[in-house]
C-alpha cells in the first residue's frame, strides 16, 4: 500500500469521526479524503463504508445499553433502511465513475449546509402524531435516506435525524436511536453490496477504521462549552480544501 495513500486517509479520517462526534457531519470529509487520496468514485465510496459501519456499530451500542432505542420504531426503519439503501449501491454501480465524481464535488457543498446550518430540531412536549402515522413516516424517511446512504453517504444521520423530529414528531433524545439503527442498517447494506462488486479496498478501510475509532473517541471526550463552535469553522477549511482538490483532479 501506498504511504502517501495512508497519510492522507489516516489523519482526515481521525479528524472526520472527532469532528462527528462533536458536531457530526464527519463523512463528508472521511468520503472526500479517499477520492483525494486517488481512489475511484466508486472504490472510495465502498471503502468509506467500512469505518462508517464500524463507527456506527459502537455508536448504536451505546444507545442501546442507555435503553434509547425502541424497538417498535426502530424494526421498520432498519427494514427499509437496508432496501433503500441495496437499491441506492446499486444504482451508484451502475453509474460511471466519472459521473459519480462529478455528482459528488456537486452535492458536497449543499449536504455541507444542510449539515453544518444550525436546526432546532426538538418537538414540544404537547406535538404528538398517532404511532402508526409515525410508523409510516419513519419507514419512508428510512428508505429514501438509506437510498441516499447507498448512493453517497455523507449527512445521511442528520438527514434522518430531521426526518424523524420534523416530520414524525419524535423528541431529539428518542429519536436518535432510531436514526442510529437505521444507519447502521443502510451502512451494512451498502457495504456488503460494494463488497460483493469488488468495489471496497480493505485493507486501507480496515487500518482507516482505526483512525476513525480513535477519533470517535476524543471526540467524544471532548466535554467542553462551545465544542460544536469551534469544529465548524475547521471542518469548512479542510473541506473546502478537499473540495477545490477533488474539483482540480475532476477537470485536470
Amino acid at each position: 500500500m501506498d504511504p502517501i495513500t495512508l497519510l492522507i486517509v489516516c489523519p482526515l479520517v481521525f479528524l472526520a469521526m472527532l469532528v462527528d462526534a462533536i458536531a457530526g457531519g464527519g463523512g463528508l470529509i472521511s468520503l472526500t479524503a479517499y477520492l483525494v487520496a486517488g481512489l475511484p468514485a466508486h472504490v472510495a465510496l465502498g471503502t468509506n463504508k467500512v469505518s462508517s459501519a464500524i463507527g456506527t456499530v459502537i455508536a448504536t451500542a451505546r444507545f442501546a445499553k442507555s435503553g434509547l432505542i425502541k424497538v417498535k420504531l426502530a424494526l421498520p426503519a432498519v427494514v427499509f433502511a437496508l432496501a433503500g439503501s441495496f437499491v441506492g449501491a446499486h444504482i451508484a454501480l451502475l453509474t460511471p465513475d466519472g459521473v459519480i465524481q462529478a455528482i459528488m464535488v456537486f452535492a458536497l457543498p449543499i449536504v455541507a449546509f444542510f449539515v453544518l446550518r444550525k436546526r432546532a430540531l426538538d418537538v414540544p412536549a404537547d406535538v404528538r402524531i398517532s404511532a402508526r402515522k409515525q410508523i409510516v413516516i419513519i419507514s419512508a424517511a428510512s428508505f429514501f435516506c438509506g437510498m441516499y446512504d447507498g448512493f453517497y453517504g455523507p449527512g445521511t444521520g442528520t438527514f434522518m435525524l430531521i426526518a424523524f423530529t420534523a416530520a414524525a414528531k419524535l423528541p431529539v433524545r428518542e429519536a436518535n436511536g432510531e436514526v442510529k439503527c437505521a444507519n447502521l442498517a443502510s451502512n451494512v447494506a451498502a457495504l456488503v453490496t460494494f463488497a460483493i462488486n469488488g468495489a471496497v479496498y480493505w485493507q486501507l478501510g480496515l487500518i482507516a477504521s482505526v483512525f476513525a475509532i480513535a477519533g470517535s473517541y476524543v471526540g467524544s471526550g471532548l466535554v467542553m462549552k462551545d465544542g460544536a463552535k469551534v469544529v465548524r469553522p475547521v471542518m469548512l477549511v479542510v473541506l473546502a480544501l478537499l473540495f477545490v482538490k477533488v474539483l482540480f483532479d475532476l477537470f485536470a
